[in-house]
């Protein structure tokens, strides 16, 4: 039997979720090591437990991702964790992927040597190099949709094009230029607020200018998957492949399972608002998520509501 590492650089659960979906997915015949980072894993705590105990093909390992534990890992101070990881994390994975691929010696927990690495496409290009490096081929997946894949993919276009970053006070329903198959509808206030600032020295901000090069290095896997489908998407798959060496959209992976896939969350459940959704009519309650990562204060919520 082969193994599979799913590696999953788990700072945001919406994609631990997906990646934990892609791992049951995956799973038929294959062993999967899910890999967090060391402040994850604590989190997940018995949750992990559970999971590894009723799915023997399962199994989570960790690596630090560098930074303290009081570090609040928020979206705010998402660049210090992209760079933290690439300094610090790089080098615990690489020890770990070298003991876990075939003819390492002195392991035996009952798993077969890891032969495949799926990786995280946005955080984690360093996965992708290093399992290459050691002869263990990887994939990079994609929680995100590959419209958004592509306005990472067409920064250079739109920065040529004077679109990227936005001059202060510009229309933000403008259309935008420079992202083939969305000039129809695309508008500056669709693209991250990163496309609208400057760095300090007058050039990109340097949140864009790292997602530009880490969403380009994707082409460097052996594939490129997508948690979408192609019925949705066609046109920026399209657009997308080409320039990536295979594109695969194999999503919505959540629709696939009757539950959630056990082990992949950090924030304790909370289904107090169900009796009081059950008591409005169907479709009279708009839902919104902000993800995992955003934090509003009691004002912004009044004026969304």
């Amino acid at each position: 039997m082969q193994g599979c590492s799913m590696i999953s650089q788990s700072f945001n659960m919406d994609e631990m979720d997906e990646a934990m979906d892609l791992g049951e997915y995956a799973h038929a015949g294959l062993h999967v090591t899910f890999l967090h980072s060391d402040h994850n894993r604590r989190r997940l705590g018995l949750a992990a437990a559970g999971a590894e105990a009723s799915s023997p093909w399962l199994r989570f390992l960790s690596v630090p991702d560098g930074l303290p534990d009081d570090h609040p890992r928020s979206a705010g101070k998402l660049l210090e964790f992209m760079e933290s990881m690439q300094t610090h994390t790089s080098v615990a994975y690489r020890a770990l992927l070298v003991s876990l691929r075939a003819g390492a010696p002195g392991r035996d927990d009952g798993f077969p040597p890891v032969t495949c690495v799926v990786a995280d496409g946005i955080v984690l290009p360093f996965a992708i190099d290093v399992a290459e490096e050691l002869g263990v081929p990887a994939i990079a997946f994609r929680t995100a949709s590959a419209c958004s894949f592509l306005a990472y993919l067409s920064v250079p276009e739109l920065v040529e094009l004077g679109e990227a970053p936005a001059p202060a006070g510009a229309d933000l329903d403008a259309p935008v230029h420079g992202v083939p198959g969305m000039e129809g509808f695309l508008r500056r206030r669709d693209l991250p607020s990163f496309c609208r600032g400057h760095a300090e020295d007058g050039g990109l901000d340097p949140m864009l200018q790292m997602l530009h090069e880490f969403t380009a290095h994707s082409s460097n896997a052996r594939a490129l998957i997508f948690n979408t489908a192609a019925s949705l998407e066609r046109s920026a798959l399209a657009h997308v492949a080409p320039r990536m060496r295979d594109v695969f959209a194999i999503g919505p992976l959540h629709a696939m399972f009757q539950a959630p896939a056990a082990g992949g969350a950090l924030w304790r459940e909370d289904d107090g608002c169900t009796a009081w959704l059950d008591g409005h009519a169907d479709r009279s309650i708009v839902y919104v998520s902000l993800g995992s990562l955003a934090v509003i204060s009691l004002e912004q919520f009044t004026e969304y509501s």
